[in-house]
C-alpha cells in the first residue's frame, strides 16, 4: 500500500496484533489525541495500542501529533469505514 500518510519505515514494518484498542470513531479534533495519548501513557512501554479514527481531519491529524510527541506509528489500514491507526508506546520518551 503506498499510503502518504505513512513513512517507508513504517510500511516495511510487520504489523502485530495490538495490545489494547480504542474506538474513537465519532470523537472529534483534538479530543482523538488527547484520548490517544493518555491511553498510551497508562500502557506499558513496548506495547502496541490500535486506535479507530473517521476519515478527513482525525486520521491527517492524529498520526501526525502523536509522531511530533515521540510516538512510533506502526500502520495505518483503510477498512472501509474508518482508519485503524497502530501506535507503539515507546520505551522512554
Amino acid at each position: 500500500m503506498n499510503d502518504p500518510l505513512t513513512t517507508q519505515n513504517e510500511r516495511d514494518r510487520v504489523p502485530q496484533n495490538p495490545d489494547a484498542q480504542l474506538d474513537l470513531r465519532g470523537t472529534p479534533c483534538p479530543i482523538n489525541f488527547v484520548r490517544t495519548k493518555l491511553r498510551l501513557e497508562q500502557m506499558q512501554p513496548g506495547t502496541l495500542l490500535e486506535v479507530w479514527l473517521d476519515s478527513g481531519e482525525p486520521i491527517e491529524q492524529v498520526p501526525d501529533s502523536l509522531r511530533m510527541e515521540g510516538y512510533a506509528i506502526e500502520a495505518i489500514e483503510d477498512r472501509d469505514a474508518f482508519f485503524a491507526l497502530k501506535v507503539r508506546r515507546p520505551v522512554s520518551l
